[in-house]
């Protein structure tokens, strides 16, 4: 079906563009028999203003671009929720892009959040290091942009974060105050600042206990098939391993499935905990001790965050920290100290 326009109003009535478009404004300057007149052929041919046109003419497209670096859990889709809750009653909509783990995809992200004319960027990065500069660009040019949980380093800008040390820290004190001392830790990829910060809050707990991490610092990936990799590494290499600390529950999780393939009983042999606190954590058998951050809050953060640049593009970059719980069950039930 033909999208009705001004001009189709302006050849129906024998009117000029100019006069149908200021009537259907209410401009004053218009004869009050002229605007009814033009209503009453807009009623009639079914017109619909174009709000994308009616909002770049001031400015604004009432689009927020998002750009997460995975679909796979549900830890995007929990955040997407916060900041959806934010702009969706504003009349504001929410164009989602997903990276793939890759930060080329994620540039071309970028690009087409920037062609699209997004009055702002909500995004999670996929290397801490990579797409600075254009970040930066994005930036000079105007473009109010808010970082979430994975962020960059050496750029001044608005961010949602959550304590990655201290709450890895206390996690890693948690088990070993329930007995364990052989713990491994199963860190992300090195381009994931988050990974670094929770290896060491990790690193710092242990040694305040004069535990060694030495053999005990493996590459535990990102993806499901790295956990399940990374399991047969522990089983292989760290067989006295009493406990695992996983950068995600997605890695937790498959550590812990394949372990006990494996022969390993969780948690009596060996405890299984991890960082991200999705709704993962309590869909598997024995459920999952997790760091839980409260990801709608920290969409809810994040597009606050955005409307204030959206509102205000010289205000100074924001930092808020949201607070995480950690919640123990049972795939690290307490066992007695020896």
């Amino acid at each position: 079906m033909k999208r009705i326009t001004i001009k189709d109003i302006a050849s129906h009535l024998h009117l000029s563009t100019s006069t149908v478009s200021r009537a259907l404004v209410d401009d004053k300057n218009i004869r009050r028999e002229t605007r009814d007149r033009i209503l009453a052929a807009a009623d009639e041919l079914g017109y619909r203003p174009n709000p994308v046109a009616k909002n770049l003419k001031y400015g604004r497209t009432n689009t927020i671009g998002m750009i997460v670096p995975e679909l796979v859990t549900p830890f995007a889709a929990e955040v997407s929720k916060g900041v959806k809750s934010v702009f969706y009653p504003l009349g504001m909509k929410v164009l989602l892009a997903d990276s793939e783990e890759d930060s080329a995809k994620e540039l071309e992200n970028l690009r087409m959040m920037e062609r699209f004319m997004v009055d702002g960027i909500i995004i999670s990065i996929c290397d801490y290091k990579r797409n600075m500069n254009e970040f930066g660009d994005l930036m000079r040019k105007g473009m109010p942009i808010v970082f979430y949980d994975r962020i960059p380093q050496g750029l001044e800008a608005s961010r949602v974060v959550v304590d990655d040390y201290t709450k890895s820290f206390f996690l890693t004190e948690r088990l070993i105050r329930d007995g364990r001392r052989r713990i491994v830790f199963l860190k992300g990829p090195d381009c994931i600042y988050n990974s670094h910060e929770r290896c060491r809050g990790y690193r710092e707990a242990m040694h305040k206990f004069g535990l060694s991490t030495d053999g005990l610092i493996l590459d535990g990936g990102i993806r499901y098939s790295d956990g399940l990799a990374a399991a047969g590494q522990i089983h292989a290499a760290a067989p006295d391993a009493d406990a695992v600390f996983a950068f995600t529950d997605i890695v937790g999780i498959a550590a812990m499935n394949r372990l006990r393939e494996l022969g390993h009983r969780i948690p009596e042999d060996i405890a299984v905990a991890s960082f991200s606190g999705t709704v993962l954590s309590e869909m598997v058998y024995p459920m999952l001790t997790t760091v839980e951050a409260p990801l709608r809050h920290m969409g809810r953060k994040a597009a606050h965050l955005l409307l204030r640049l959206i509102d205000n593009p010289s205000a100074a970059p924001s930092v808020i920290t949201v607070d995480a719980d950690i919640v123990m069950r049972a795939s690290t039930e307490t066992r007695p100290t020896t």
